[in-house]
């Protein structure tokens, strides 16, 4: 698999050492444009001030993206690129064929809207201008619906176990979850360690791959049982060393894909 809807990468793409689904926290502090200035409640250009005109946001938005795009695929429609983030956009928890790219600079987002109307897959893709204001709304979207509020914001704790828990126990389960947030040093034996009070299949464990073999954050695990798998999403913000893991229900069409995409 590829990262989560919303992976973030560092300036210079996928081989500067960033990995996908490392937190927009480090962007934050090591990107210019989105310096927080102590000074105000929201983000402001680092280092202009005195009437200077701070450079425009370096964003764009896609539109007509097939429905199962992943980032990968949207990092190698921008081949050439240095990107920052990709947030694909969902509503009402499903896909809606639109995202967001973040680039390291604005001389960046010029050569990428060269790319409007090229295909990916059997769809042509629209890429066009946005703001600032739209790539944050369409953040706090994802915050709002999926009840992430780890490392990404400071001091928000993670949601209340009721709360989040009851949202995912009305998804349907089959004997697969997927595991997200994981450290990208995570081995085999720490996930089966993870689920050791849970009946799960050792040798139908797959950590998530780039197709470079850096690790993405998420894997695959299957259970004896749907109903086991179920049971294991007690797991749900658990952690494995520093990181605290989010899971949810997937499917085994999921699951081979993903594993698939990473032997690539």
């Amino acid at each position: 698999m590829y990262g989560p809807r919303g992976a973030m990468l560092g300036s210079g793409g996928v081989s500067d050492g960033y990995e996908v689904g490392s937190k927009r926290q480090r962007m934050m502090e090591s990107n210019p444009y989105f310096a927080v200035s102590s000074g105000t409640s929201g983000f402001q250009p680092y280092g202009y001030g005195g009437g200077f005109q701070p450079p425009p946001f370096p964003v764009i938005r896609l539109r007509g993206l097939p429905f199962n795009c992943t980032d990968i695929d949207i990092f190698k429609f921008f081949a050439g690129l240095d990107i920052v983030d990709v947030l694909l956009v969902n509503k009402s928890g499903r896909f809606s064929g639109e995202a967001f790219v973040v680039f390291a600079g604005s001389m960046q987002v010029e050569f990428a809207l060269q790319r409007d109307r090229q295909s990916m897959g059997r769809r042509y893709v629209e890429v066009f201008r946005c703001k600032r204001q739209d790539y944050y709304n369409a953040v706090a979207g994802e915050v709002n619906y999926e009840g992430i509020y780890d490392n990404d914001y400071h001091g928000s704790p993670p949601p209340a176990r009721s709360k989040r828990f009851s949202d995912k126990d009305q998804l349907e389960y089959t004997e697969i979850l997927k595991m997200r947030g994981l450290p990208f040093s995570v081995k085999k034996p720490e996930i089966v360690e993870f689920f050791q009070d849970f009946k799960l299949i050792e040798e139908r464990i797959h950590i998530a791959c780039r197709p470079d073999g850096k690790a993405t954050g998420e894997a695959y695990v299957e259970f004896a049982s749907a109903e086991e798998a179920k049971r294991a999403m007690c797991k749900d913000k658990m952690t494995i060393g520093s990181r605290y893991v989010e899971l949810f229900p997937s499917t085994p069409d999921e699951a081979r894909r993903a594993e698939s995409r990473s032997r690539q």
